[in-house]
């Protein structure tokens, strides 16, 4: 009896050992995954931000490409780049200001703040205080500026980039990473067509207004401020005219843009 006690005992020991090591190989793979997962949503963001500056090469790894980017972080409401005690606001608040997860912070009260329906033009609900752009120099001068935009479209709120040519008035390219617009409709939003008429539009009218505008239907010949809808997509078109001036505008990176024109960037 002791003997067929011992052996089950025995077998009971086993099972749980064999538990036991099963738990930790399956966490040890999860934690592998999901790190593998993290750095592939990092390229791919880089990747974008590449792309609508209008340098990315797909037979160039994106770490060797993305060395050409300086990264700066920006005070939002005061328009120009953060300070040393900000970006140690910014690590106090457990986040990389090497690698800043504009996301997150909108949703930290110290790092954001609640919008006014009035101010609310993109429907983001919350603005971050600092945001994360992204520099290409040449000579001494940045040539290509570009900036991370958001705000909701007909299904989803896009996620992408806008970049800017060294006026920081005439765009370079327009690019969303993220988004769940319908294919075929708002999802022409990533047609290499319709991406392709941004580059050479201008942010601001003769009176220096934001007047760059997705018009429905075919936008005017000639007009500088005017990009074509998307087809059969009016709100998803609507939704990225919006999320574009409010980005561009007063509201977000405005001020930057004054202030960079103004150092003669």
């Amino acid at each position: 009896m002791s003997s067929k006690q011992d052996s089950i005992q025995k077998t009971l020991l086993v099972a749980v050992l064999l538990c036991l090591v099963c738990s930790v190989i399956v966490a040890g793979a999860a934690v592998g995954l999901r790190q593998k997962q993290n750095e592939n949503k990092a390229n791919d963001k880089k990747a974008a931000v590449l792309q609508a500056a209008g340098l990315y090469q797909s037979d160039i790894p994106v770490a060797e490409q993305f060395k050409q980017v300086t990264t700066r972080i920006v005070n939002l409401e005061a328009g120009r780049f953060a300070t040393d005690a900000e970006l140690d606001e910014i690590r106090a608040a457990n986040l990389n200001p090497d690698n800043f997860d504009q996301r997150k912070s909108s949703k930290m009260p110290a790092l954001s703040r609640k919008l006014s329906g009035a101010e609310d033009k993109a429907s983001i609900k919350r603005l971050e205080k600092y945001a994360a752009v992204y520099m290409i120099e040449k000579n001494g001068a940045i040539d290509t500026l570009v900036l991370p935009v958001h705000g909701y479209g007909l299904w989803s709120t896009l996620y992408g980039f806008i970049a800017l040519e060294g006026d920081m008035e005439t765009i370079a390219g327009l690019g969303f990473y993220s988004h769940a617009e319908t294919p075929g409709l708002g999802g022409e939003v990533d047609n290499p067509k319709w991406k392709g008429l941004w580059p050479g539009k201008k942010l601001h009218n003769a009176k220096g207004d934001v007047a760059i505008t997705v018009v429905k239907g075919a936008a005017a010949e000639g007009n500088p401020n005017q990009v074509d809808g998307l087809s059969g997509a009016t709100l998803t078109s609507r939704g990225v005219d919006n999320l574009v001036k409010f980005w561009v505008g007063d509201m977000a990176f405005g001020k930057l843009l004054t202030q960079l024109k103004g150092q003669g960037a």
